[in-house]
């Protein structure tokens, strides 16, 4: 019997619930393709900070509601309000502050994607230990083609490590979906499951198991792989932020996209 967690968002946008040793968090928006905004980011993250109050939670899955979408990214609409370099910086901060919470978690973490996996909801799943995936999940970085935003430097961190430069390079420069084959070629799965029915069954068994393992051998091995990461330079990384976030065509990426039109870059 699964049992509701205190402090679950009333909203229900962000649904958190408790599998004897294991919590489950569901990205709850699927009328919008569970896109995330400020707000639910902040949520998942205050949920993970909370796992070492819950005793006994030694794994954690994250996924998202129905079969068409793990996570399609951030809300756009939430960018509508983007004028100052501040903001662009505080948006960045904060959401790299959040992956870094995901990326730190505790016990281990299990994205089981189901649908499109874009965006932000690309960068939950790469903070995540373990990733699952239905054969018609899709994964992209498409903002070259979508918002003309970027990432942060420690995003591109994660997923060189991950995947390697080229094949970053292929998913961010060409902006095209991949599928699950690719991305399991690619190291970034470990499973492919036939549908959303049977990634729901396959994402309990693996957090049953990861749960039934010696804690500190989990925590000290993701640790010592979090340590052998590159440290960012946060003056190069602001630079690179404001060039984008600053740009006229992101300005018009994001009016193209809220406008369902398609947006006309001048590389300024």
């Amino acid at each position: 019997m699964d049992t509701s967690v205190s402090g679950s968002d009333p909203e229900n946008d962000l649904k958190v619930e408790r599998f004897d040793q294991w919590l489950r968090v569901t990205i709850n928006r699927p009328q919008a393709r569970n896109a995330l905004t400020f707000a639910m980011y902040q949520r998942l993250a205050e949920t993970i900070r909370s796992i070492p109050e819950l005793a006994g939670i030694r794994a954690l899955v994250i996924i998202g509601a129905g079969a068409k979408a793990f996570a399609s990214g951030t809300d756009i609409s939430e960018f509508r309000a983007f004028t100052s370099p501040q903001q662009a910086i505080a948006y960045e901060k904060s959401i790299g502050e959040i992956l870094d919470v995901i990326e730190r978690c505790s016990v281990p973490t299990i994205a089981a994607i189901g649908g499109a996996c874009t965006g932000g909801g690309f960068a939950i799943a790469s903070c995540c230990d373990l990733r699952i995936a239905t054969a018609d999940a899709r994964f992209g970085l498409p903002m070259a083609r979508t918002l003309g935003n970027c990432l942060s430097l420690a995003s591109h961190a994660r997923l060189v490590g991950l995947m390697g430069p080229a094949r970053v390079k292929d998913l961010i420069l060409t902006a095209r979906l991949f599928d699950a084959q690719e991305m399991r070629s690619a190291g970034l799965l470990s499973e492919i499951v036939p549908d959303y029915d049977a990634l729901v069954t396959r994402a309990a068994e693996m957090a049953s198991t990861v749960a039934s393992h010696a804690p500190l051998t989990m925590r000290v091995t993701k640790e010592s792989l979090r340590a052998l990461q590159a440290d960012v330079d946060p003056e190069v990384e602001e630079a690179l932020i404001l060039k984008a976030y600053l740009s006229k065509d992101f300005a018009e990426g994001v009016d193209a996209f809220l406008n369902k039109r398609k947006p006309s870059w001048t590389g300024s």
